[in-house]
């Protein structure tokens, strides 16, 4: 056998390991080094490959495919600075507790620090950012095909076992890359998971539920959730309607959901004389720790109890009197079957009645502005998209105005990259989102993000695209930092606000992607109404100033209109 068709019979076994647990989704970057790679997943019949011109933009790709299918996709690249590309989104993936097998191909490890062409150690590359590094042998013989099956499968475990997130594994290929006429084994036969309970199984303990039952019962409480990776059977909210405790849930929770959560819940926490009489004694957060800096505060001021085993750390400033590390809903199901006594009478009903005055009172503001605002975009947006769309939402402001302002929904899945929170990636995300097939999607992004991420655009937008539609808050630069205190450093436009001279339609339309401009808040609804059929750009003008004007009234009026509450 040829060392061609052995480079191609050693990736195939790698390869065909992955698929039978479940890896159907690969993205790919160009590459001589990594053609093995390539030929095992184009030619494996269950792999769906994505081609993307530059490796950040595939890696990102891959995360929003991921994310959306809940599944673990591969990432295939070459070797050399195409390795290190891939860096963010291992980092997003680490953070985000998101499955990604990274192959990357490189030169026989005795090239290493010799100063051969596009050679660098990637042994390791990740470092801590990946569950295991893997490199199988440089294929000599026939004998080396069970040690990339192995490394396929040791791959798998690693991915799925706690905590969970991205994989490298490093393959070695002398030359020469391309193999003859091969005949390739047959696919293994399915294999969905690896054998033995899941990760996050058998994890809670008699002991846990009391001491949460015990801090619950008869107490006035709220539920706060945070972003989740774990999927929801709704005794979150069961439990909260035991107990008669309000819900402030983010839409990246996913239980964001008519009579389930608050519905301007974040405005609320902005009326501080209605606040200070209504303090919680108690709050269950489940999932990440809060993104607003007043439900951080909220949870740091009551007796707080922690319950998740995915994410990074939700409880960062070490607040929480209980913890618990167990999926939520496991955890919450077996607290609904103790006894626990709900709150005092009329704990749940001022705050429902608090929150229809303030969701009222945010509303009169918004519809009133005929000017476009960045609250008032992202309230629009989500209650425009169809039913059992995807919205991806942006970090830094979109994030924060979709959890102000976005009415609750049972039919829309929010995602975001809150792992790490850079915007980097963000429009790749969302074509990876897009790319899943599981609903019409959007994305809500500032336009820095948009900027940042342009070249995803002009290969997507012209290879095969998927139906996104992309809505741009364009309102010249980085204007999170003008509320945060380096708005009052002399250096604060060139280093911090970034303001930016781009065309934004322009550089739509250079991209080839569809574009559409909005200059009235009426005119968002209209524009986002119809799916896109490839991928669509609407760019919406903000005047910054006007913006905070408008996020400055609705808190006032919210605050007026709660304070004469009783």
């Amino acid at each position: 056998m040829s060392g061609g068709d052995l480079n191609l019979r050693c990736a195939w076994a790698l390869v065909d390991e992955l698929v039978r647990a479940g890896v159907h989704h690969a993205c790919l970057s160009p590459g001589s080094r990594s053609t093995p790679l390539a030929l095992a997943i184009a030619r494996h019949p269950e792999v769906e490959v994505h081609t993307y011109l530059d490796e950040r933009a595939s890696g990102f790709t891959a995360l929003g495919l991921a994310k959306t299918r809940q599944r673990a996709v591969a990432i295939v690249c070459t070797s050399g600075t195409a390795a290190a590309e891939l860096l963010p989104a291992v980092v997003e993936a680490s953070q985000a507790r998101v499955p990604l097998a990274i192959l990357t191909a490189d030169r026989p490890p005795r090239l290493r620090g010799t100063g051969a062409n596009q050679t660098i150690d990637q042994a390791g590359l990740y470092g801590r950012f990946v569950r295991a590094s893997l490199e199988p042998p440089v294929p000599a013989s026939d004998e080396d095909e069970p040690g990339w099956a192995s490394a396929g499968r040791d791959a798998i475990v690693a991915m799925t076992s706690l905590p969970i997130g991205p994989v490298h594994v490093n393959c070695p290929f002398d030359e020469p890359l391309t193999p003859g006429s091969v005949d390739l084994p047959s696919p293994g036969p399915r294999r969905e998971r690896p054998p033995g309970p899941k990760p996050w199984e058998d994890r809670v303990t008699p002991e846990d539920v009391d001491r949460v039952a015990h801090a619950i019962s008869g107490r006035r409480g709220v539920i706060v959730a945070g972003s989740r990776t774990w999927e929801d059977n709704g005794r979150v909210g069961h439990l909260a309607e035991r107990l008669g405790w309000p819900m402030l849930a983010e839409p990246l929770s996913g239980l964001r959901r008519p009579g389930a959560a608050l519905s301007a819940g974040q405005a609320l926490l902005g009326a501080r004389d209605w606040l200070d009489a209504h303090r919680p004694e108690v709050a269950l957060q489940v999932g990440a720790t809060p993104t607003a800096r007043a439900t951080q505060a909220l949870v740091a001021s009551a007796e707080l109890i922690v319950v998740d085993v995915h994410n990074l750390d939700p409880d960062p400033e070490h607040h929480a009197s209980v913890r618990v590390d167990a999926q939520p809903d496991d955890l919450v199901g077996a607290v609904l079957g103790r006894r626990v006594e709900p709150a005092p009478f009329g704990w749940l009903t001022e705050w429902e009645v608090a929150d229809e005055r303030a969701r009222a009172a945010l509303d009169r503001v918004l519809d009133g502005e005929p000017q476009p605002s960045g609250v008032g975009i992202a309230r629009d947006l989500a209650a425009a998209i169809p039913a059992g769309g995807i919205l991806l939402a942006g970090n830094s402001l979109p994030v924060r105005d979709l959890d102000l302002t976005m009415t609750p929904r049972d039919d829309l899945r929010v995602l975001g990259n809150r792992g790490a929170s850079g915007i980097d990636g963000l429009v790749s995300t969302a074509i990876g989102a897009a790319a899943s097939r599981r609903g019409s999607t959007y994305a809500l992004l500032g336009d820095l993000a948009f900027v940042y991420d342009l070249g995803a655009l002009g290969w997507a937008a012209r290879h095969d695209p998927p139906g996104l539609t992309i809505v741009v808050v364009d309102n010249r630069g980085g204007r999170v930092f003008s509320d945060l205190p380096q708005r009052d450093l002399p250096e604060f436009e060139d280093l911090f606000l970034m303001p930016h001279e781009a065309d934004l339609e322009a550089l739509t339309l250079a991209t080839g992607a569809d574009h559409v401009s909005v200059r009235q808040a009426s005119g968002l609804a209209v524009a986002v109404r119809e799916p896109a059929t490839g991928i669509r750009v609407v760019v919406v003008p903000v005047d910054p100033e006007h913006d905070r004007s408008v996020r400055a009234r609705i808190e006032e009026a919210v605050a007026q209109a709660v304070d004469t509450l009783p």
